[in-house]
């Protein structure tokens, strides 16, 4: 996980070679890359004025391309008094460039919005900068990270932590479980039509699937792909647990959830499950499409996966079929002893800037002040919901409630506006983040919520130095490969279970617990 979010992350990166470099705060720079810890403080402490022209490097998705006339950048100019240079780049151009872009201090944008902070590190100091170098210019910026609790710096800070205990893209709030949140969802229309009971425990889920099946015989009542077969149902036997690396916050200990009985548990489960034709038996290999099939077309009832589904899925069911209803229900419980009614956390916040590493000290100090203006309470309501009358309106403003102003397409926000998309805000109006959801996600957000593990798996965002780089190279890969590989054939009856424990030791001499103290020692480093 962690080397396809920093691949993504540098991918994201690459895409500013051809633009225009750093510097632009300013006259020229000198050619050389300004280490920030040494830029003179004292210089540069005036307030932004429209003089100042910044960068900023915005990736521009296919689904949300990047628009000059979006109303975000209008307001976030007005607002940081700046003017604001946006390079949108079409994702499609990725290329092989990064390296020589952050070579050359005078190629690298001021700032560069982007993906989640998995690959900065090797840029740390080489192309970006530390936001601890730069507090000087930061007061809001420090006032925020002093006012988080110590769960909310958990979930928000600590995980954008660098090698070297340096933050280098900014931390976020406001969409806390509004953004790729799992869940368990299942078919509730389905459940009331035929009375059925939802389950509470996975002795429950067997007896309920067995019930559909006879009324459906064509379905696979238990039906989910394989990215979540064995990672959200984890935690229903045993809290913490994923089926390679993951941090047990409750013994403090870094684990292989593969060389554990929990794994055991979760494969005879769904041994069984195949059996009886109760899930579908290619679930490891099934594609997204038939999935998909499965559950728009009545012959998938329960699915753990991901809160956004419930719209995506209702949207276009509802349209022949108006009493569809997929919603989210409480995670059963497998194990009462050791696991818990709840999912892992999988919202981690994607979403936030760096500063490059220009040649220039001004442009640098500038690009500081701007992004310390986005953790303003003037920022959040301008980049959260624009201005009353043009962007949004008030449906009843004691109580604080307001929607976005939409258009005859029905619209959302992102898509008009900019709103809550890469390069658009550092901190978010949570109740803006609600705004973008429907009627029944709101409606089952509680349930999903408290069913929701309070901390990421640390394996998502944990930072290497150069020392454990080389062992995550040397043999992480490979022992993911065979843990998947060998799970998966244990599950599909092509390995006998009496073979497990030469599997276990085999992932043991194939270095995990090398892998696991690398882990642990660069967590370690960031608490």
């Amino acid at each position: 996980m962690k080397k396809i979010l920093a691949f993504i992350l540098a991918a994201i990166m690459m895409l500013t070679l051809c633009a225009c470099g750093g510097g632009n705060g300013t006259g020229e720079g000198s050619g050389a890359p300004v280490q920030a810890s040494n830029i003179d403080n004292e210089k540069y402490q005036y307030p932004l004025t429209k003089d100042v022209t910044l960068k900023i490097l915005v990736p521009s998705s296919s689904s949300w391309p990047v628009r000059d006339d979006w109303k975000v950048w209008e307001y976030m100019s007005e607002g940081a008094n700046v003017t604001l240079d946006i390079m949108g780049v079409p994702a499609e151009e990725v290329g092989t460039k990064l390296p020589l872009m952050m070579s050359d201090p005078t190629e690298i944008p001021d700032i560069l919005a982007g993906s989640m902070n998995s690959g900065y590190d090797k840029y740390a100091d080489q192309g970006v900068v530390a936001l601890d170098d730069l507090e000087a210019y930061m007061p809001n910026y420090n006032a925020w990270l002093d006012s988080l609790t110590d769960d909310e710096y958990a979930v928000a800070v600590t995980n954008r932590k660098e090698a070297n205990g340096k933050i280098y893209y900014t931390p976020g709030s406001g969409r806390e479980g509004r953004t790729r949140m799992r869940a368990w969802l299942y078919r509730e229309d389905i459940f009331k039509k035929h009375n059925l009971k939802v389950p509470e425990t996975f002795d429950d889920l067997y007896k309920v699937c067995k019930k559909l099946k006879t009324l459906y015989p064509d379905s696979y009542p238990f039906c989910t792909r394989s990215e979540y077969l064995f990672d959200i149902p984890g935690s229903s036997f045993d809290k913490w647990w994923e089926h390679d690396v993951y941090y047990d916050y409750d013994d403090g200990e870094w684990r292989w959830g593969a060389t554990e009985d929990t794994a055991k548990e979760v494969i005879e489960f769904y041994k069984k499950m195949i059996a009886e034709g109760l899930m579908p038996a290619d679930t490891i290999t099934l594609d997204n499409t038939k999935w998909e099939e499965y559950i728009l077309t009545g012959r998938g009832f329960i699915l753990p996966h991901l809160q956004l589904r419930i719209d995506y899925f209702n949207s276009r069911a509802q349209a022949t079929n108006p009493e569809y209803k997929i919603t989210a229900m409480k995670p059963p419980v497998a194990n009462e002893e050791k696991g818990a009614p709840m999912v892992d956390r999988g919202d981690l916040e994607m979403i936030g800037y760096a500063i490059g590493q220009t040649d220039s000290e001004e442009s640098i100090a500038n690009s500081a002040k701007f992004i310390d203006w986005l953790y303003t309470d003037e920022a959040v309501e301008l980049v959260s919901w624009g201005k009353e009358g043009e962007t949004f309106e008030w449906v009843n403003k004691e109580e604080g409630q307001r929607r976005y102003i939409t258009n005859e397409n029905n619209d959302q926000a992102n898509t008009m506006y900019g709103f809550q998309l890469y390069g658009t805000f550092a901190r978010l109006d949570p109740t803006a983040a609600q705004a973008l959801q429907s009627e029944t996600t709101l409606e089952c957000e509680d349930i999903v919520i408290e069913g929701t593990l309070p901390y990421h798996n640390p394996a998502m965002w944990v930072a290497f130095n150069e020392d454990e780089q080389v062992i995550i190279d040397e043999k992480l890969q490979a022992i993911q490969n065979y843990t998947k590989e060998m799970m998966t054939k244990f599950l599909l009856g092509q390995e006998s279970m009496s073979k497990y424990d030469e599997f276990v030791e085999t992932l043991k001499s194939m270095g995990v617990q090398d892998v696991l103290d690398v882990y642990e020692a660069a967590y370690e480093r960031v608490q």
